[in-house]
Order: structure tokens, then sequence, then C-alpha cells
């Protein structure tokens, strides 16, 4: 197959995978600390035989999170929580211990803090946050410590990857590190508001306009392409 050819499909793939992203975006514009997620290019060169130039190509090396802070909105809910600054919540699942900026909880009937999947939210210790119903309304103070008649029960955990390990993208607003995340500090939490989803909606429209026309402008150069070595096989068949 012809280079051109091999690098506008490498190029058309990356693209497909941009816009994929796109509608992933837009799909969880609403969705509570939901991260916005785009596409990150490498490009690969390599010399070619001879006095041939060398060939260039980009591949679509992996995705990038953006961790800018969303929107907050109230709620009043006594068990949604807002991490104001850096970190993340840590939940308990089957595939190991994950993070994530969704703070609408659930207590159990046995007073187990879930999300609305029935995972554990988890303490600064890592351990499984239990608060004790029927005794009084729950407070949440601005380092996360909840309390309940005055007298404090747990404190949510807040957490941040180790330095230099990155987030993976695991489901829904779950991510997923390499190493365990470390206890944050810098940061406030809020009872009775959520994190909203940080998309711009009118970015993302933006955005998927301009990969599009990009989409459509390499197709044509592949039609072209195509044509043309058509042509020269029908001339040398001749």
């Amino acid at each position: 197959m012809d280079n051109a050819i091999y690098a506008g499909l490498a190029r058309q793939s990356g693209l497909m995978q941009e816009m994929q992203s796109i509608a992933n975006n837009m799909a969880n514009a609403s969705t509570t600390g939901f991260r916005r997620e785009g596409v990150v290019f490498s490009e690969y060169v390599d010399g070619l035989e001879g006095e041939a130039p060398s060939l260039s190509m980009a591949y679509a090396h992996g995705r990038s999170i953006d961790l800018q802070q969303g929107g907050l909105t109230s709620t009043g809910g006594s068990f949604d929580f807002a991490i104001e600054g850096k970190g993340f919540f840590m939940i308990q699942t089957p595939e190991g211990n994950q993070l994530t900026r969704a703070g609408s909880f659930i207590p159990s009937a046995e007073g187990e803090l879930l999300t609305p999947d029935g995972y554990p939210v988890l303490d600064q210790g890592g351990s499984p946050v239990m608060i004790p119903l029927g005794q009084g309304p729950v407070f949440m103070a601005q380092d996360g410590t909840l309390s309940v008649n005055g007298a404090p029960v747990a404190q949510l955990g807040v957490f941040l990857p180790a330095e230099g390990d990155d987030l993976t993208h695991a489901a829904g607003t779950r991510f997923k590190t390499e190493n365990p995340p470390e206890p944050a500090e810098d940061y406030v939490m809020l009872q009775g508001r959520l994190e909203e989803s940080n998309v711009d909606p009118v970015k993302e429209i933006t955005r998927m306009i301009v990969v599009q026309r990009a989409y459509e402008m390499g197709q044509t150069f592949l039609d072209r392409e195509d044509q043309r070595i058509r042509g020269v096989i029908s001339t040398l068949s001749r």
C-alpha cells in the first residue's frame, strides 16, 4: 500500500477516536462529577530507503483527562458532598479502589455510606465510612469530618494520584491509578452541594465541527489517492 494511504488512514483513525470522545463528553454534559476527556496524538517519524524523505504518521496514543473544577450546584441533601479544590473521593470496587468527583452518596440500612452503584465510600484511612443512623442529622465540617449530635463519627477521605502517576478512566465518573493514591491537603469539603460536569457544550460542538471537517478532508484525500493508483494500474495494464 502507498505510504500516503498509510498516513491518511492513521490520521482518519485518530480523528474517529477524537469524535467518539467528543460524543461521550456531550452525552455526559449533565453528569455529576464527570471529567471531560480528549485524545492525545503522537507523531512517529521513520526513515525510508534510499534518498526518499522520511515518513511521518500521527497516531491517537491515548486519552487526556481535564481536571478543571466544575461548577457547584446546591441540593440541600445531607449526603451530597462536593470537593472545592484538588482531590477525589475514593471508593471500593471489585476492580480495586477507584477515584471519583461525583459526591452523591446514599447510606445503607446498616449505615455504610455508598455510591448509587452500591460501592462503599472510604475514609482518610482507606476504610468504609460508617454513620450511625437514627441518632440525629449528619453534619460535615470543611475537612470532611462527619458528626452526629456534635460527636465526630467519620472523616471522608480526599485523595490525589501519587506523584508522577496518571489517571485512567475506569467507567462512568470513576478513575483508577497504577499506584495507591495519596491523601490530599489543599481542599474544602461542602455539604448539600454537588459538582457539575466540567464539559462546556459550546466548546465541544465547535470542536466537533473542526474534527468533522478534518475527517472529510482526509476522506477526500484518500478517495483521490485511490483514484490516482487505479489510474496508474489501468495505464500499466494496457
